[in-house]
C-alpha cells in the first residue's frame, strides 16, 4: 500500500499520468525519513525542509499538509502494510506539480505520494567503503542545490559510474571543483582534532543528519567543527573522512585512491547517536 494524493491505494493500482511534471520536467521535491518503532526521527526538521523546498519551487502547499497529517499517514501505512512489528522503516514523501503546461506550468497545485519499506537494522558503519572522485559533471552551487529536488542527474550518473567501476560511493564537486558531498550523503573530513564540512553556500544538500552531527560536535571537547570549503587535495591529507544521512547514519570512508583512513570520530559519533535515538 501507498498513500497517493491522500488515499491509501495498492501499489499495482497507483496509476500516475504519463505526462506528470515530475517525469516530464523533474518538477518536484521529495523527503526521505527513517522511522523507529513508528516514530519519524527528526520529523520537525524533515517537515520544515519539505515545506521550504515546496516554497522555493513555488508550489501551492495544500492546507492538509500539516505535521499531524503526515504522522497519521505513516501510522495508516504501517497498519495497512503489516509493518507493526518492524522497528526500522524508510519513508519517502514525493511531491510533484500537477500536469499541464510546458516549461511554464498551468497550475501550481501538486500531487503527492508516500511510500514505505522496511530497513534491515539501525545505523551500521560498514567496515569498507572505497570512494573515488566524480569528474564528469558538477553541481552548481545555489539555493536549489541545498534542496531535495527530484532532479538528481549528477547523483544518478555518479552512481552508474561507481557501479561500473566497483566503487562504493563517489565524491561530488560543485562548479568551482570543490568537494561538496557524496552520492547520498554529506561529507565530513577530520585532520587531527579539526573536523570540516562544506558550507551550504558551496552547494551541498542541507542534510538533516548533517545538522545533527554538527550540533553534536559542538558539544564535544575533543573535536572542533568548522564549515569550510574542502578542496580535492585535502582528501588524501585527511586522517578520517565520513559521510552522513538519515538512512545510513554515519558511514566511514575506508579508502580513496591509495589513502586509507581511520574511523575514530565516526565510531564515537555513531555510538552517541544510537544511544540518543534507539
Amino acid at each position: 500500500m501507498i498513500v497517493l494524493n491522500g488515499e491509501l491505494v495498492s501499489k499495482d493500482k497507483s496509476l500516475i499520468p504519463f505526462n506528470n511534471r515530475g517525469t516530464f520536467y523533474g518538477d518536484g521535491v521529495f523527503e526521505t525519513l527513517r522511522l523507529f518503532k513508528g516514530k519519524a526521527l527528526f520529523f520537525e526538521n524533515h517537515y520544515f525542509r519539505l515545506m521550504s523546498g515546496m516554497r522555493i519551487m513555488r508550489m501551492l502547499i495544500p492546507e492538509s499538509f500539516t505535521p499531524e497529517y503526515f504522522e497519521k499517514s505513516f501510522t495508516d501505512l504501517i497498519s495497512n502494510t503489516n509493518f507493526e512489528n518492524t522497528d526500522h522503516l524508510r519513508v519517502r514523501i514525493s511531491v510533484w506539480r500537477k500536469e499541464g503546461g510546458k516549461y511554464t506550468p498551468n497550475s501550481r497545485e501538486v500531487n503527492f505520494s508516500i511510500v514505505m519499506e522496511p530497513l534491515g537494522s539501525s545505523f551500521e558503519n560498514k567496515e569498507t567503503c572505497e570512494v573515488e572522485l566524480f569528474k564528469d559533471f558538477y553541481i552548481y552551487a545555489d539555493l536549489l542545490s541545498n534542496q531535495k529536488t527530484i532532479d538528481k542527474k549528477v547523483n544518478i550518473l555518479a552512481g552508474i559510474f561507481a557501479k561500473e567501476n566497483s566503487y562504493d560511493d563517489m565524491f561530488l564537486m560543485n562548479h568551482n571543483k570543490m568537494i561538496i558531498e557524496t552520492i547520498s550523503g554529506n561529507v565530513f573530513l577530520r585532520k587531527d582534532n579539526i573536523i570540516k564540512t562544506p558550507p551550504l553556500s558551496d552547494g551541498c544538500l542541507n542534510g538533516i543528519m548533517r545538522e545533527q552531527v554538527i550540533d553534536q560536535l559542538k558539544k564535544m571537547i575533543n573535536y572542533e567543527i568548522v564549515e569550510e570549503t574542502i578542496t580535492p587535495f585535502e582528501l588524501q591529507r585527511a586522517d578520517e573522512i565520513f559521510t552522513t544521512n538519515v538512512i545510513k547514519g554515519i558511514q566511514s570512508i575506508s579508502k580513496y585512491r591509495k589513502k586509507t583512513y581511520s574511523r575514530d570520530a565516526a565510531t564515537e559519533l555513531l555510538s552517541l547517536l544510537k544511544e540518543k535515538l534507539f
